[in-house]
């Protein structure tokens, strides 16, 4: 065997070694060893916005981001969580996004915040406590109630998204 030949069967060798060394994660997060745990409290809707689920609707984006893109398992006991998420749904808005050309609204932007505070059980101190908005939008003409409903979907699947996110950046 050439030498060209042997050095490039040695490096495809040490890839491989080296490959099989690197963790991966799906997520792209490493949530420490010590949290396994997460509470995710009733986010309650006091943004009066007439959707009668959009309270859990928040609660199952959260949990599917949270839970099912993570290894943390939830727990309905908040003493006993090694994490905690809480907060509440502050503002809902459904304004018109574009005009159409007889001066009526043809698509609609639904807007939500939301209140939110992580936290590890072991710190004093909250890892994050802020808001987050999600935005979603809809046309009106052609399906005005499942429109909205689809939209303020997408907006509590980017705020959970976000909330998952700033909370794994600290991780």
């Amino acid at each position: 065997m050439g030498f060209s030949k042997s050095f490039a069967i040695i490096g495809v060798l040490v890839i491989a070694l080296i490959g099989g060394c690197v963790q991966y994660s799906f997520t792209g997060t490493s949530i420490p060893s010590d949290v396994r745990t997460i509470y995710i409290s009733f986010f309650p809707d006091n943004s009066q916005s007439g959707l009668g689920d959009l309270t859990d609707r928040i609660n199952q984006a959260l949990v599917n981001r949270f839970v099912n893109q993570s290894r943390l398992s939830l727990t309905s006991n908040e003493d006993s969580a090694d994490s905690t998420l809480e907060g509440a749904i502050q503002t809902y808005t459904n304004r018109p996004f574009s005009i159409g050309g007889d001066q009526q609204a043809n698509i609609n932007e639904i807007q939500i915040v939301v209140r939110a505070e992580f936290r590890f059980a072991k710190d004093d101190e909250p890892i994050y406590s802020k808001t987050f908005t999600g935005s979603g939008t809809y046309n009106v003409q052609e399906d005005p109630v499942d429109g909205e409903i689809a939209a303020a979907e997408e907006a509590l699947q980017e705020i959970a998204e976000s909330a998952f996110n700033d909370a794994v950046s600290t991780w």
